[in-house]
């Protein structure tokens, strides 16, 4: 096979759940034609995950083949509130709270994308300058009953959950983006299918020529069964601390790393088939799942924060867990009480988000006070100047006593 040959099937296969329509888009490939290849993100959430490098990968590979990354920010749409995968209707986003979440995404997708060789767009600037008259237009062309046929809406119709009439128009709006940027590849997670199935059928009432859409599958996160996200505290933001993201990708299940290594990493396929092999049949010569997982939390803090961090972070870790002691750096919080309630205390050093989350640390055994596992979630605790409190495996902090 050629280089262009093992290109396109590396394009077309790795990390790739399903493409529509394979054969005409592996043709145009073949053919040589640059191609405009779109993916959106709405600006939710301050920052970006290792499940949003999963496609902004892809992305990349698309680039490096010659190909135009069109990066749309969804910074309109987010407003609305994408209903793939919820179970209940998003809150409405202010324009304030999109333009603050927006600051970091760009920097951080250029972790990943060649930003100077992107085109980012915000499909603001199209639909901002949209009258009455154009989302009249626009949604005429479909019906209530082919936008109703998603699995999400199905689930919240049979649970009687109120289902929103933006929400029903969002796939539609997300689809006409493609129209406006002549989109021939659209990019998205398995979730997103219905929206990117969307886009060609917009397309197409625009008389315009259909887009190939590509799904990759979605990402489970550090708890190793749900779609990594940050309402659920199972992600690793591209942005962590190199010692945090390190730690946190050591702690996922060892069923995860060939996924992981497949999407997060250019590792040869020929590696991934070792580890593989080390796992199903293991033998003097096999590298221990533990070993394969440095490996991979080397390479993918690498990837975000270079060479001298993974290294560092690499070493720290071994100190930390495997010689049982405590991070050389700590982060110190000032604590006016001298005595609190732990869940209290885990929220108000953020080591909780909620008092939820640290309700469910606590019940978890997750949470260690100078080393001792904090049992009862209604207990007090006796506030020393020096103490370490450490959440799960990863997190420690120490108090000190306000004057």
């Amino acid at each position: 096979m050629t280089q262009k040959g093992r290109q396109i099937n590396e394009l077309l296969t790795r990390g790739v759940a399903e493409v529509i329509d394979r054969e005409h888009l592996e043709k145009r490939l073949k053919a040589g034609d640059k191609l405009r290849v779109k993916l959106g993100i709405d600006p939710t959430a301050p920052d970006l995950h290792l499940g949003h490098a999963v496609v902004l990968r892809k992305l990349r590979q698309f680039q490096e083949a010659g190909h135009k990354a069109v990066f749309i920010v969804g910074d309109f749409t987010a407003k609305i509130g994408d209903p793939s995968g919820r179970s209940e209707q998003r809150p409405i986003l202010t324009k304030g709270e999109v333009e603050k979440n927006m600051e970091s995404y760009i920097k951080e997708a250029g972790k990943i994308l060649d930003m100077k060789k992107a085109e980012v767009r915000y499909n603001s600037e199209w639909y901002e300058n949209k009258s009455a008259s154009f989302v009249m237009e626009l949604t005429s062309k479909f019906t209530i009953a082919r936008s109703l046929e998603r699995d999400d809406f199905q689930k919240r119709l049979k649970e009687d959950r109120d289902i929103s009439i933006l929400e029903v128009y969002y796939p539609i709006i997300q689809g006409y983006d493609s129209v406006e940027v002549g989109a021939d590849v659209e990019l998205g997670g398995t979730d997103q299918k219905f929206n990117l199935l969307m886009g060609r059928k917009v397309q197409r009432r625009y008389s315009l020529p259909e887009q190939d859409i590509m799904t990759m599958p979605l990402l489970e996160g550090t708890d190793g069964v749900r779609k990594m996200s940050k309402s659920l505290g199972n992600y690793i933001g591209l942005s962590e601390d190199p010692g945090e993201m390190f730690a946190k990708i050591m702690s996922i299940p060892d069923d995860l790393m060939v996924k992981y290594f497949i999407s997060l990493t250019d590792m040869a396929e020929s590696e991934i088939e070792q580890l593989r092999e080390d796992r199903l049949k293991p033998s003097l010569a096999s590298r221990s799942p533990k070993k394969w997982k440095e490996i991979l939390s080397s390479e993918i803090v690498r990837v975000y924060h270079g060479e001298g961090a993974a290294k560092s972070a690499e070493e720290e870790f071994g100190r930390v867990f495997g010689g049982h002691e405590s991070p050389s750096e700590i982060g110190e919080v000032e604590v006016g009480d001298k005595k609190i309630n732990i869940v209290d205390l885990l929220v108000k050093t953020r080591l909780a988000s909620s008092k939820s989350e640290a309700r469910r640390l606590v019940e978890q055994g997750g949470v260690k006070v100078d080393g001792n596992i904090a049992e009862d979630r209604e207990g007090d605790i006796a506030v020393k100047d020096g103490m370490v409190v450490q959440v799960g495996r990863r997190r420690f902090i120490k108090l000190k006593i306000k004057d």
